[in-house]
């Protein structure tokens, strides 16, 4: 039977581990699609429209959060962020599962939205802090200022890991990536994902009244 695809918002404190999980997830299965943000900043050297971002300017993107085309958005270091809910829809309508790599207060959002049934939410906790700042240093991208900027945001965003449907704690890539496979696999298969289930079982009971 067909079924409806899921909004699967993943979230993590920066160096848990998250876009990592993500890539892997998308290359077991292709079918899945990544959320793919509108932002008023304008685009950075090798950036494609429709590809890393949506650029739109300022008052397109409000004029969408006006008319609730947007599933969830937020004003980041004086430019906008969000998801446009049409390709989403599309995606979902089509049996599509859609991924966000996005903060609790995004999640909230898309939770709150019309589309909120469909979403699946896990966040992705360190196994401790000590361990979360060795990875951020391990990757040798940021500076130490930085650094530390995202060690002091870490615990505002862990402090909402009840605000999730699961929530993993990431000592184990490996293991981790089978437990996402298992979740996902798993919520596929929930009632409210399979809009042919109604009318299954309504033939079964047609057949079955056919043989009284």
């Amino acid at each position: 039977m067909a079924r409806r695809g899921l909004l699967i918002i993943l979230s993590s404190p920066s160096g848990a581990g998250k876009s990592t999980l993500a890539r892997r997830l998308m290359a077991w299965d292709p079918g899945l699609r990544f959320s793919v943000s509108a932002t008023t900043r304008p685009p950075r050297a090798g950036e494609k429209d429709g590809r890393e971002y949506y650029f739109v300017d300022e008052a397109a993107f409000k004029a969408m959060v006006r008319d609730g085309a947007m599933l969830e958005h937020a004003q980041v270091f004086g430019n906008y962020y969000g998801s446009p809910s049409g390709p989403v829809e599309t995606a979902i309508s089509a049996g599509r599962d859609v991924l966000f790599d996005i903060d609790w207060q995004g999640g909230q959002q898309i939770r709150n939205s019309a589309l909120g049934k469909h979403t699946l939410a896990i966040f992705i906790l360190p196994p401790s802090i000590r361990e979360l700042e060795r990875r951020l240093r391990e990757r040798d991208q940021d500076s130490d200022e930085i650094i530390a900027e995202r060690m002091q945001k870490s615990w505002d965003e862990i402090s909402h890991w009840d605000g999730y449907d699961y929530v993993l704690v990431n000592d184990n890539l490996d293991e981790t990536e089978e437990r996402l496979k298992t979740i996902i696999t798993a919520e596929r298969l929930r009632r409210s994902q399979q809009p042919d289930l109604l009318d299954h079982v309504r033939a079964l009971q047609d057949e079955f009244e056919e043989r009284s």
